[in-house]
């Protein structure tokens, strides 16, 4: 049986780091425009859609070739708003309106735009093949263990796992610590029925998908990275971008 599958990128209007930061201007286009050219170019998703609270964000989105069939309700769009609530809050509008829910949600963050389209597919494939997984989270190797970090305490450093036996253990080298890894917004993908039943969006059975640090936009900063890399690599986004604005 053939499965659905629907990216869902969000894009609040709000942003506290970055103002507009959804739409800010990247080499000529859109900060969203780079994520919704990546997810256009999959060969696995049928739909996207741009859950937003701001009518720019939705104009600009359905311009690149994005769905906004609906504005996100402000109480869903808050610094303070987990990722769990636009999610359940698209569900339940395709629901009702609709009739349809997609069996896959490609959840795809704006704030890291560059990526492969082929990396998504296979992502989704491996997925698809792993029935037990509950989802599947991109991340990326740290190169510092937390084995090896402190927080201070009375002014005194501490280490961070207090109840380790191995007397001063975060001085043993780093080959003593289990590799780790940090999500890195990529590409997360999610089951609709999973998070319909369990109200929860990864569940306890997160298939790992290892990619390198695509690049986060959190500060100006960033955007003078991905400014960078946009110039010194051919990415099959931003000449998709070019083609449809021609």
């Amino acid at each position: 049986m053939s499965k659905s599958v629907a990216a869902i990128i969000p894009a609040r209007g709000g942003s506290k780091g970055i103002p507009r930061k959804n739409i800010i201007e990247l080499k000529g286009y859109p900060l969203i425009a780079y994520t919704i050219a990546a997810a256009k170019l999959s060969k696995n998703i049928e739909r996207v859609i741009v859950s937003t609270d701001d009518k720019e964000i939705a104009e600009i989105s359905t311009k690149f070739g994005a769905e906004a069939p609906f504005l996100r309700p402000k109480k869903y769009a808050t610094d303070s708003s987990p990722d769990i609530a636009f999610v359940e809050h698209a569900i339940q509008w395709f629901k009702k309106h609709e009739n349809y829910v997609p069996d896959y949600i490609v959840h795809l963050r704006p704030t890291t735009p560059l990526r492969d389209p082929k990396f998504i597919d296979t992502a989704i494939n491996l997925l698809l093949r792993n029935s037990a997984a509950t989802s599947l989270r991109s991340v990326h190797e740290i190169r510092e263990s937390p084995y090896k970090l402190f927080e201070i305490k009375n002014n005194y450093l501490r280490g961070l796992f207090p109840y380790d036996p191995r007397p001063e253990y975060y001085n043993l080298p780093r080959q003593y610590f289990p590799s780790v890894y940090q999500p890195n917004g990529y590409v997360d993908i999610l089951k609709s029925n999973f998070i319909i039943k369990s109200r929860k969006m990864h569940g306890n059975k997160m298939l790992a998908f290892i990619t390198e640090d695509a690049g986060e936009i959190d500060k100006i900063d960033d955007l003078k990275i991905i400014n960078y890399l946009l110039e010194q690599n051919n990415y099959v986004i931003f000449e998709y971008l070019k083609k449809i604005l021609q």
